[in-house]
């Protein structure tokens, strides 16, 4: 099997929704076709990819079948099953390798690894049961934040400790799974790099991006954020560093706090602290589709096909991305009739309160 793809070649998907379609749609672009493997039968991705298979991801022989008709596998999102990145790495490069699943789909592992780096991390205490979780509040103090180590996203399998809350329903709550308390960071912003590493080592950072949550869901990201120089590069540097410990290939997005602390002299200064990182496309790199020379999504292509990776300029002064929840993609007739609006729709069929339905991005010539 050829590092290196060519056109024509075949990019296995494992994940149909948004990001799938997107890393399709930009595979094509670039003359390669795309194969998607997942479970449901309605994924967005399949409305454009060359070849589809459905079927649980723990089934081996669709698993086999699947790594035969293609040349290299990716994924859209994180919590693949360990079992199946091992089974297809076997067959077929996996790229991010199953190293980068690993150490982000458990959060203690996450932060573990982290802090091996010597990267800063909010301070965290493992919760096995209901008395551990006692023992990590009395440590790390009123708010935190008890989370599953597993499977949680958009703010799922996560809950608020905060004064007189009952901490055994809390655990209870959560279905007593093995989770993670973090201490509150008291920062001024949520921000995040989107950047890539290439097969050949070489890595490209698009600019920082300030992020504003709602209801724990990504509501707006725009770019550049608004932070000093030297933030900005302490944000860029962090994602390189974990890129080159996990030997990684593709897209990395790394979420980070930043918080005004005190330095030697006295003066606050913006600091940085890593939230978590997802080993993928995401959605707060989706105005790199309409902003950007090359997107996040050709970008991941081309690292994964062993290409050159493509430059990161931006285009215009700053951008504006905001996603449309739910019924919010209702307005897609408006959305269209505005001036500079660059409008995605994700082929949903169903609108839901907190389902991404899609985004439009706002290329601004001035600085946000």
């Amino acid at each position: 099997m050829a590092e290196r793809l060519s056109p024509g070649d075949t990019i296995g998907i494992l994940g149909g929704g948004q990001l799938g379609r997107m890393l399709a749609t930009a595979a094509a672009r670039l003359g390669l076709k795309t194969h998607i493997f997942a479970p449901e039968t309605d994924n967005p991705a399949f409305d454009v990819c060359a070849a589809k298979t459905v079927a649980a991801y723990d089934n081996e022989a669709a698993l086999q079948a699947f790594a035969e008709a293609v040349d290299v596998v990716t994924y859209e999102f994180e919590n693949i099953p360990a079992h199946t990145a091992e089974l297809l790495a076997a067959l077929r490069p996996v790229r991010p390798g199953p190293a980068a699943l690993a150490a982000s789909q458990d959060r203690l592992t996450e932060k573990d690894f982290l802090n091996d780096l010597g990267i800063a991390t909010a301070p965290y205490r493992s919760v096995e049961d209901a008395g551990a979780l006692a023992r990590a509040v009395g440590e790390l103090g009123r708010p935190s934040i008890l989370k599953t180590r597993r499977l949680g996203y958009d703010g799922k399998g996560q809950v608020t400790i905060r004064e007189g809350s009952d901490l055994g329903a809390i655990f209870r709550g959560l279905g007593g799974a093995p989770s993670i308390l973090e201490g509150f960071v008291p920062f001024t912003k949520e921000v995040s790099v989107i950047a890539a590493r290439g097969l050949d080592g070489a890595f490209a950072a698009y600019d920082v991006t300030e992020n504003v949550h709602a209801n724990h869901i990504l509501s707006v990201s725009r770019a550049p954020a608004k932070i000093d120089a030297d933030c900005a590069a302490a944000a860029m540097a962090t994602a390189r560093k974990i890129a080159e410990a996990l030997d990684y290939i593709g897209i990395l997005a790394v979420e980070l706090f930043v918080t005004d602390e005190p330095d030697e002299n006295g003066r606050l200064v913006q600091t940085i602290r890593v939230n978590e990182i997802a080993p993928r496309v995401h959605n707060s790199g989706h105005w790199t589709l309409d902003s950007a020379i090359c997107s996040q999504f050709e970008q991941h292509i081309r690292a994964i096909a062993g290409w050159p990776l493509g430059t990161t300029r931006r285009h215009g002064a700053a951008v504006e991305m905001r996603n449309l929840i739910g019924d919010d993609a209702n307005a897609y007739d408006a959305i269209l009739r505005e001036p500079g609006a660059c409008l995605h729709l994700y082929g949903k069929a169903e609108a839901r309160p907190g389902r991404k339905m899609g985004h439009v991005t706002r290329v601004l010539d001035h600085d946000g």
